[in-house]
């Protein structure tokens, strides 16, 4: 039998010092995907193509609508990073294949779970372990929902004498948030060590490796990519790491690999990373006012009078999608596109 993470963790913090929160990050969220379909009522959260078919179907009508003032290349692939179950490639495609998007799927999931639900939807489409291996003959239509906040984050803690790593240690034989040894006074920009003690700066090397790849193969190839997730729009201090099990805050350190671990995103830091390789940034909006300037309250609208029974509750998903204290403040959506191609729609408003 396996043994559980915490365990694991346990043993390997006592037999060779304090881990990184990184490390921690990226084992927990390794064993938690590889092994659960955590989405929906009966799993641990719900995201935004579970809530209504209306997010995913503007999605699709964006890609469509940017790819054809683009010119209509073709060969065209769509690629999602972390599909979860295919919902929202459901949806965005279909809206898509109405305006006559009809591009290759490309699935970017190391979850064998998640894979096997996905082939249900998507029989035709083609799993990768990364992008090195998504075609490169045609642009790309990148589409990233609730992916970036489930990659490893790294803290730095100021501490009475210099900045250092925070670290995952022992104590009394639970897992704690503990200080390293060393000074990381150079891993701090200049302009913010000056910081109170006590402060923590939290940055997400793997999201930067993300959008550091992105934006090379949008460069090369043309197409777009829409990263959506939630987060801040402008640089700040403090930890944002949290684990959620059955829908409920849950303690970070008490259960590895059985809760979902994620960490807000800095999408000021990753639009800097996307231009410094020469692409276009097109805007970072609120989710509420993007999908509002796609038209989601004439869509709702529409569906409502389709079908009057589930008028209330179509409803209640478009507010839940935009409204300010739900998911339309607090999640951010981000365009990036190759020099070449046009704006984006939604987008102006924060850029």
């Amino acid at each position: 039998m396996i043994p559980p993470l915490l365990d694991t963790f346990k043993r390997l913090i006592a037999n060779t010092g304090p881990i990184s929160i990184s490390h921690y990050i990226a084992e927990s969220n390794a064993h938690y995907y590889a092994r659960r379909d955590p989405f929906g009522v009966a799993g641990d959260f719900i995201t935004a193509p579970e809530i209504s078919q209306m997010f995913g179907e503007l999605i699709g009508l964006w890609l469509a609508d940017i790819w054809m003032r683009a010119g209509r290349t073709e060969p065209v692939h769509y690629v999602e990073l972390g599909p979860g179950r295919g919902t929202l490639a459901r949806d965005a495609l279909g809206a898509a294949r109405r305006y006559g998007l009809v591009p290759s799927t490309h699935f970017v999931e190391t979850s064998t779970a998640l894979k096997a639900l996905q082939l249900e939807l998507h029989p035709q489409a083609v799993w990768h372990a990364d992008l090195s291996t998504v075609p490169a003959d045609g642009p790309l239509l990148i589409v990233a929902n609730e992916f970036l906040d489930a990659l490893p984050v790294r803290q730095l803690v100021r501490t009475q004498h210099s900045w250092r790593e925070r670290l995952v240690g022992l104590a009394d034989d639970r897992l704690v948030p503990v200080a390293g040894s060393a000074s990381m006074d150079a891993a701090v920009p200049a302009d913010r060590r000056d910081a109170p003690e006590g402060t923590i700066l939290e940055t997400s090397p793997a999201s930067a490796a993300v959008l550091y790849e992105v934006a090379g193969r949008l460069a090369t190839q043309g197409g777009a990519a829409l990263f959506i997730d939630y987060g801040h729009a402008q640089p700040r201090f403090g930890s944002s790491l949290q684990a959620v099990r059955a829908h409920r805050k849950v303690d970070v350190f008490s259960a590895p690999g059985e809760a979902d671990l994620t960490a807000h995103v800095d999408f000021a830091a990753l639009a800097s990373i996307a231009q410094s390789r020469g692409i276009r940034w097109l805007g970072t909006e609120e989710q509420g006012r993007w999908l509002r300037a796609l038209g989601i309250e004439a869509r709702a609208d529409a569906l409502a009078a389709s079908a009057p029974a589930h008028a209330a509750a179509i409803h209640t998903a478009r507010e839940r999608l935009t409204g300010e204290g739900q998911m339309g403040a607090l999640f951010k959506v981000m365009g990036i596109a190759a020099p070449d191609w046009p704006d984006g729609a939604g987008f102006g408003s924060m850029a």
